[in-house]
């Protein structure tokens, strides 16, 4: 209780209570206010503002220790106090914006969007700031419970309670959470429009004063309501925003020099410093010149990319502005850090085109391997010397976090991903390569959003827009895993997903979902599906199974490909928070809008020590000539992936192609997919697409003759025969479906997935001349072997022949399953 009034102490010593309405300021005076920030900013960590409490200049670790919990309880405080004003505020946004498309709306639904502009980010941002504070000052979370019982046996009670305050860890949380402090400046960009609308609405519309005047909010254990103002509530974003140095600043002052969060702190209080630096030249309009329409240039969105050029690959500093992009080079001189222009393109007329990147040679596939498994030994020496928590330590610790850091970026740089095409109307072109997917659409999107609403405009002056770039920059730095100090909140072990399947499409379409993961990369972080047949709803039923550590967030991204395999369209994305602590250790179906389409998942996760990564490069299964039991339990499914495939395209564009499994493709196309499919999945399906359908027919059939066993054993073939002498129809026909529920599961789904296929072709038979009695002729003596070579073969055929032609003729055929089933008893709903 006690250390709970210090908190509250603290708050008010420091302005973090509510401000009333009295101290509410106008937005006029917003300039000074961060002025005046800024100002403190610059003062030595000693100096204390006047009227607050004054600090000893000497604290023993034990004191200094004690006043770090005070503080950090006292924001855990402000942060819940701020959170339910952030919640009052928005309790009347959803029936103001319901009222804005009836006859009379309070306000328009512009001017809903306009009040309430960022208010859900800035919620959520603190929301999860919140939430992992709050988890991280629990006892049990301050040390891994083998710590704290040795420390308690060793050093008795007192001591174990300073330690496990050592302990502590939250510098990462604070570093998280002033990487996205960039929210606030479009909320502050938009406040003066904000209150404006607040105030003339006021005026002329009694209901929405009556709301205005009279926002009620429940705080606190003992839920007294306390009344606002929405003008009031408005404020207090920037309000907080204004407090966040002065905590950090405090925070940092009560922790000890070897504390493992010192560095991290000072890196959070340097990147807030430079925000509200950079605000407070905004809110002066020295972020943004005029352009030919008497607007300004603002900065819209920011971050690190890969430039693509002659001359290499190389991190560079991406900004998107009303009219432009502008890529410049992050340097330093001596401590200062300022960018270098590179280039820029006007957004007018500029087109855009993506693409994934091509596998790059296995030399070099050796190289990303090496460097990975360096990574991973890195961060392993890196936890040990944490532990030690020693000061003689921490020079260590950063040498190795640099080299940790320049591993990342080798990695951010030379791993294939994504690139984006940028062409501009005066010829000019230049690439970019995106980290992942998911980000290379939410670029273009932006970029394409904006060039078709700006016109053109006078030339930059490039000098002045590169040199500012540092007090507009939202994006501090590459999105890099090396200043983790804490991955408590992070997920490791095995993450399985299924993706099953779609609908919501508008035209039929091969697609594909491509699932990504952050967190280290040490493994892969990024797979995805088969491209399904041509379909508004299609299935996949494959799954794809991802060795995560520190993961965070599971991102998809829905892609659709026409049907001339001209065009890949991104149709949608979503994201899916990663919970350890409400993950799910059984599968749970989830269902996800990715745009207008909807897309049902299987999830689950198998928290365990990770392997260390192989320094040699993952070398594909062949799957030619390989049992195939054996390649679906590669591949985690119960259809092999070629199988798949190779139906999808013939069913693409073959199904009206006279004499298609009949006629047979080249040779030299065969070979060339046999060949794919067994070294590079992805290049096989990308000439599946290319090459001649019956080739695409040729690489099937080839696959089951070289099975190294039947797809119907052997050892059945004696059985069926038999069948095959039964004289009535109906329990011939039981006995061969009882035979056929008795093969083994990836055998039995193998067949039925191509007997479905046959009889769709046969469907077609008056344009491609293929009956069902031909593609028995044609895929019988594949599937069905005799266990020993007779002499009478022409019997041999009959019998492999009219036993697939009466499992084709079956009408009670069942359907196949494309990956494992999964028990009642192991899926969550």
């Amino acid at each position: 209780m006690e250390l709970y009034r210090e908190a509250i102490d603290y708050l008010n010593a420091y302005g973090i209570s509510p401000v009333t309405e009295e101290e509410m300021v106008d937005s006029e005076l917003l300039q000074d206010v961060f002025a005046e920030e800024t100002e403190w900013v610059s003062h030595s960590p000693l100096q204390t503002e006047p009227g607050l409490p004054s600090t000893p200049t000497i604290d023993s670790p034990d004191d200094l220790l004690q006043k770090r919990m005070v503080v950090l309880k006292g924001i855990l405080i402000s942060e819940e106090i701020y959170l339910t004003e952030l919640e009052t505020l928005l309790t009347p946004m959803k029936a103001l914006r319901a009222a804005a498309g009836t006859s009379q709306p309070v306000l328009s639904t512009e001017q809903v969007q306009t009040v309430f502009y960022q208010i859900p980010e800035l919620r959520d941002l603190h929301k999860d700031f919140c939430t992992s504070l709050r988890t991280r000052l629990q006892p049990e979370k301050v040390m891994d419970p083998q710590s704290q019982q040795d420390l308690g046996r060793e050093e008795g009670p007192d001591i174990q309670l300073n330690q496990a305050e050592h302990y502590l860890s939250v510098g990462d949380l604070f570093l998280k959470f002033v990487n996205q402090l960039g929210v606030y400046r479009g909320f502050i960009d938009n406040y003066e429009n904000a209150v404006e609308i607040v105030q003339k609405c006021m005026q002329s519309d009694q209901r929405f004063r009556t709301l205005a005047e009279s926002m009620m909010s429940s705080k606190g254990s003992d839920n007294v309501k306390t009344k606002y103002t929405f003008e009031a509530l408005l404020y207090k974003p920037l309000d907080r925003v204004m407090k966040t140095t002065l905590v950090l600043h405090d925070l940092l002052k009560h922790t000890p020099p070897d504390h493992p969060d010192s560095i991290t702190l000072q890196e959070a209080l340097r990147l807030t410093s430079s925000f509200l630096s950079g605000v407070n030249e905004r809110s002066q309009c020295k972020r943004s010149v005029m352009l030919s329409r008497g607007e300004r240039r603002q900065l819209l969105r920011d971050g690190f990319v890969v430039d693509v050029c002659e001359s290499g690959h190389n991190l560079r500093h991406l900004f998107l502005y009303t009219d432009m992009l502008l890529c410049a080079k992050l340097t330093s001189a001596g401590r200062q850090a300022q960018y270098r222009f590179c280039w820029y393109l006007p957004l007018v007329g500029l087109k855009l085109h993506w693409a994934a990147e091509n596998l790059p040679s296995s030399e070099y596939q050796m190289k990303i391997s090496k460097t990975r498994a360096k990574m991973h030994q890195l961060k392993q020496v890196l936890q040990q010397h944490m532990k030690g928590g020693k000061v003689s330590v921490f020079c260590a610790v950063d040498r190795l976090r640099r080299k940790f850091e320049e591993c990342e970026i080798w990695l951010l740089t030379n791993t294939p991903s994504f690139t984006l095409d940028l062409h501009s109307t005066s010829g000019k072109s230049h690439t970019i390569r995106l980290f992942s997917l998911f980000d290379l659409n939410e670029w273009k999107e932006t970029i394409e959003k904006q060039s078709g609403n700006c016109i053109e405009t006078v030339p930059p002056d490039l000098l002045s827009v590169t040199g500012s770039c540092i007090k507009l920059r939202m994006t501090q730095q590459p999105p890099l895993n090396c200043i983790r100090s804490d991955e408590s909140a992070n997920i490791c072990g095995s993450l399985y997903v299924i993706v099953q399947s779609a609908c919501g499409l508008q035209h039929p379409s091969s697609a594909y979902v491509c699932v990504e993961v952050d967190g280290f990369e040490f493994y892969e972080r990024r797979k995805q599906t088969c491209l399904s047949a041509f379909s508004v709803t299609p299935q996949w039923d494959e799954e794809l199974v991802f060795q995560v550590d520190g993961a965070q967030q599971l991102f998809l991204v829905f892609v659709s490909q026409n049907e001339n395999d001209t065009q890949h369209d991104i149709v949608g994305r979503a994201v899916l928070n990663l919970d350890p602590d409400n993950m799910f250790k059984k599968w749970k179906k989830v269902t996800c809008s990715l745009g207008q389409v909807d897309v049902t998942l299987s999830i689950k996760y198998v928290p365990h020590p990770l392997e260390p990564p192989s320094s040699s490069p993952l070398v594909q299964e062949p799957v030619f000539c390989v049992p195939i039991e054996q390649v679906a339990i590669h591949e985690s499914v119960l259809v092999p992936h070629i199988v798949r495939s190779c139906v999808e395209e013939v069913e693409r564009r073959g199904l009206k192609e006279e004499g298609i499994y009949r006629i047979s493709g080249a040779s030299s196309e065969i070979q060339a997919l046999k060949h794919a499919f067994n070294t590079n999945y992805r290049e096989a399906v990308s000439k599946l697409r290319s090459v001649d359908v019956n080739a695409v027919s040729g690489t099937l059939k080839l696959y089951f003759r070289e099975l190294p066993l039947p797809l119907i054993p052997s050892d059945q073939f004696k059985e069926l025969s038999d069948a095959l002498d039964i004289a009535d129809p109906y329990l011939r026909a039981d006995s061969m479906l009882t035979l056929l529920q008795d093969l083994p599961d990836v055998n039995r789904n193998t067949l039925l997935f191509l007997l479905h296929h046959l009889r769709r072709v046969a469907e077609r038979k008056e344009e491609n001349k293929m009956s069902l009695s031909n593609l028995a002729t044609v895929f019988g003596p594949s599937l069905l072997r005799p266990p020993v070579a007779r002499v009478d073969i022409s019997q041999e055929v009959e019998v492999q022949v009219q036993v697939i032609f009466l499992y084709l003729q079956c009408q009670n055929l069942p359907e196949a399953l494309l990956t494992k089933h999964l028990d009642i008893d192991e899926l969550e709903t």
